[in-house]
């Protein structure tokens, strides 16, 4: 069987198609259902503590929907019974929630202590005191944050956590508490499972950790349209020897189907319900945390366009800035911005700009429409360059 081959603007137009950007309408206030499905179509969106223009799950809504109402989102995320939950996903994520028992499997190698950060190996079983101790005042008591519990800081440096947040950390990791919001200064509130997510999805059956995994993948596949099996891989986090078995079964069902991809060396695979959607037209600034620009490898493969996040890179250091947003134009990568809400001074502040080579000639000014577009949404008085 000849297999197929894709142009990479062809493989551009399936992914940005699959990732909701084939038609883009943007204008009004999207309503709850919009925002509800347009999450599940993209499976996930990222959490980030970065608060420099505003927390980076806002934002790919913004990219898709435009100007949404956040207090919405914020009412839909928190609606009983639970659509959406806490967890690790593609990092820290949003997602819908019947993929918990999908991540069943991750839960499980926490509490052998698999997969999880180095530091947390201690509290493996549930066995070290403090963290069984944790889990019985939440039981007794009711929902905790780490703030909640007097502790000394058993780290340094950026992830400096007490003993109490480490200990509740891992009993997240290990799917023996849930985050049942976030408060304050965006800190994790924790809860019994039972006490955040439906009964209806606690009370599925465990599925076994391939068929998990391979369900996974097919989510990926969907969300990306086109993609290699490291970009399959990296939508969920999914290890590389967990991810052969389950790549080759989509294969096999016909779920995903090996095509080429001219210029890509790996083996690429399109999703059987994808397509090259023809209204590519449209503006919008992409997250940092955003599935188009998360993967960097496939980002440069896609759109030719390298993109770094230089927030942990010395400021003297820096090619394009602190927090800086790619500019997405009629289907192509064409600029990127270094962007912060100063809230004092009421102002969307750029703080750098830089145009790639092929930008056409109206970059700037479509650059500046959306830029206006979002010093409205986040409801800034002006935009200052």
């Amino acid at each position: 069987m000849v297999k197929s081959v894709l142009s990479t603007s062809e493989a551009r137009r399936i992914a940005l198609t699959a990732q909701g950007f084939n038609g883009l309408d943007r204008s009004g206030a999207a309503g709850a259902a919009k925002m509800r499905r347009m999450i599940e179509r993209i499976g996930l969106l990222q959490i980030d503590s970065v608060n420099v223009l505003i927390r980076a799950h806002y934002l790919p809504l913004f990219s898709r929907l435009g100007a949404y109402h956040r207090a919405a989102f914020d009412r839909l995320v928190a609606k009983k019974p639970m659509r959406f939950f806490e967890y690790w996903g593609h990092e820290a994520s949003l997602l819908p929630v019947d993929c918990q028992p999908l991540l069943r499997w991750r839960m499980e190698r926490a509490r052998r202590g698999q997969g999880i950060w180095r530091g947390f190996e201690g509290y493996v079983s549930g066995e070290k005191p403090e963290a069984s101790a944790l889990l019985e005042r939440i039981r007794q008591e009711g929902p905790l944050a780490a703030s909640d519990v007097p502790s000394t800081k058993s780290t340094t440096g950026m992830w400096a956590w007490s003993d109490a947040k480490r200990a509740l950390e891992w009993l997240f990791w290990a799917g023996l508490v849930a985050a049942t919001h976030r408060r304050g200064s965006f800190e994790r509130v924790y809860d019994l499972p039972e006490r955040v997510l439906p009964a209806a999805v606690l009370d599925l059956p465990t599925p076994d950790a391939v068929d998990a995994r391979r369900a996974l993948l097919a989510r990926s596949a969907e969300a990306l349209g086109v993609a290699t099996a490291h970009d399959l891989r990296d939508y969920y986090r999914i290890p590389a020897a967990d991810a052969r078995l389950p790549i080759e079964q989509l294969v096999e069902e016909g779920t995903i189907v090996p095509v080429e991809v001219r210029g890509w060396r790996q083996q690429a695979y399109l999703h059987r319900d994808a397509r090259a959607g023809r209204k590519i037209e449209g503006a919008a600034l992409l997250s940092p945390f955003d599935p188009v620009v998360w993967h960097r490898p496939r980002t440069e493969r896609l759109f030719g366009f390298r993109y770094r996040l230089e927030i942990y890179t010395p400021a003297h250091k820096r090619e394009h800035g602190y927090y800086v947003l790619p500019f997405l134009m009629d289907g192509a990568l064409v600029a990127r911005v270094d962007l912060k809400a100063d809230r004092k001074a009421d102002t969307l502040l750029v703080q750098a700009t830089h145009l790639e080579p092929s930008a056409p000639d109206d970059t700037r000014d479509r650059l500046m429409e959306e830029l206006r577009l979002m010093a409205t949404w986040l409801e800034l008085e002006k935009v200052a360059e």
